[in-house]
């Protein structure tokens, strides 16, 4: 499959785009591959009595090899889901209420992190209200999970860990197969939220003794609205469904599927797949360029371990400037503070707090993000941009 140098229309011709985390273009060659499913081969693909509902499903199956594939899975053993935010859902609810209807003699004891995304932190205080136990780990300064302290808990007896495999805010990478290990020994089935991970490292459910694993389709240059959920078979994994229905997706999601989303997500994790390895050189040359731009600037630090992430990613803050005066300077630069789905709150992240990051610091923290269509010149270009704010800033004061 052919590289893509030409990226997608911008909103405006010098806007640039530094939001990789919050999500992705689609690739044109994502594109592509779904297009004739909207129009020409519009078959049903639970339809599978006739030709038209046959190749709707052919493709939906190939798709679901595509995915398993970068895993290391099974192809059954994946669920398609509406993003990574129902697979979360359906992943921590889904395991803890089969096992309280249909295993009552098993703890209802659910461990997490801190610093995990909010739907993940939801869905735990949602059992917690149905009467399931909780327990929410710290993290250290560099945003990684102590594994003594996560066996101290496990020892204590759990149903589930859930523990995502790159931090939304700050890139960071947990040591999936540490905890795998860990959650194997004691007995506990292991969740990731992989959302930001799927595509961008290597992943094997076996190795990393995953046994629920969620996948977001616009983190991979694919289109919003798809996603998937891995369900290991063996040992099996048993879960509740959210809602009813036809009883689609093995059970576990019923609705007709789209054989065009899905295609889209297999295009576009079979893409990552093929050019992860370089695209991760990239990133990590374009995120040390970015940093070298703001060598000028006192007072810079980077939050989260800084090695142990993916490139592709940089939380920063600027001594005495605040974030939200900082991207007002900078309209042509697409930046956030954090976490797209917490960005319309005006408190400190809770991810930078969990770190220990002081709140005046937390203010201004930035996340800046580098993807497949970033280009040297941008990241000089928003470089420069971001320097000659913050000296005219800190001149206001």
């Amino acid at each position: 499959m052919a590289a893509v140098t030409t990226p997608p229309r911008r909103p405006a011709n010098d806007a640039i785009y530094l939001d990789y985390q919050a999500t992705t273009p689609v690739d044109p060659r994502v594109v592509d591959a779904m297009l004739p499913w909207f129009t020409a081969r519009f078959g049903n693909p639970h339809s599978t009595g006739h030709a038209f509902g046959r190749e709707a499903d052919d493709a939906v199956e190939a798709a679901r090899g595509d995915i398993a594939n970068l895993i290391g899975a099974d192809p059954r053993e994946i669920v398609f889901t509406s993003g990574a935010t129902e697979a979360n859902n359906l992943a921590i609810k889904g395991a803890v209420r089969f096992l309280g209807r249909h295993r009552p003699d098993q703890p209802r004891r659910v461990l997490t992190v801190a610093t995990e995304h909010k739907c993940v932190l939801e869905s735990v205080r949602d059992l917690a209200d149905e009467g399931a136990e909780i327990e929410i780990l710290p993290v250290g300064p560099d945003g990684l999970l102590d594994l003594a302290l996560l066996e101290e808990n496990l020892r204590k007896g759990a149903s589930l860990v859930s523990v995502m495999a790159v931090n939304n805010e700050i890139g960071v990478i947990q040591d999936l197969a540490a905890i795998g290990a860990l959650c194997r020994r004691y007995g506990a089935l292991f969740h990731s939220d992989a959302a930001q991970g799927f595509g961008k490292m290597p992943l094997d459910v076996e190795a990393m003794k995953i046994d629920l694993l969620s996948i977001s389709g616009h983190k991979i240059y694919a289109p919003k609205g798809v996603g998937a959920l891995y369900v290991r078979r063996r040992p099996r994994v048993r879960l509740e469904p959210l809602f009813s229905g036809g009883g689609q997706e093995r059970g576990l999601r019923s609705g007709t599927l789209s054989p065009a989303l899905c295609v889209a997500l297999g295009t576009a994790a079979r893409i990552a797949g093929e050019e992860m390895v370089g695209e991760a050189a990239r990133l990590g040359a374009l995120a040390a360029r970015f940093l070298g731009g703001l060598a000028a600037l006192r007072g810079v630090s980077r939050h989260g371990h800084p090695d142990l992430r993916i490139p592709g990613n940089l939380n920063l803050s600027v001594e005495g400037v605040a974030a939200l005066d900082l991207m007002a300077s900078l309209p042509r630069l697409a930046l956030s503070t954090g976490s797209a789905c917490t960005s319309a709150s005006v408190e400190s992240s809770y991810v930078l707090a969990a770190l220990g990051v002081p709140s005046q610091q937390a203010a201004g923290a930035l996340r800046v993000g580098f993807g497949r269509f970033t280009t040297a010149a941008e990241i000089d270009d928003a470089a420069a941009a971001v320097v000659s704010a913050v000296h005219a800033l800190r001149d206001a004061r």
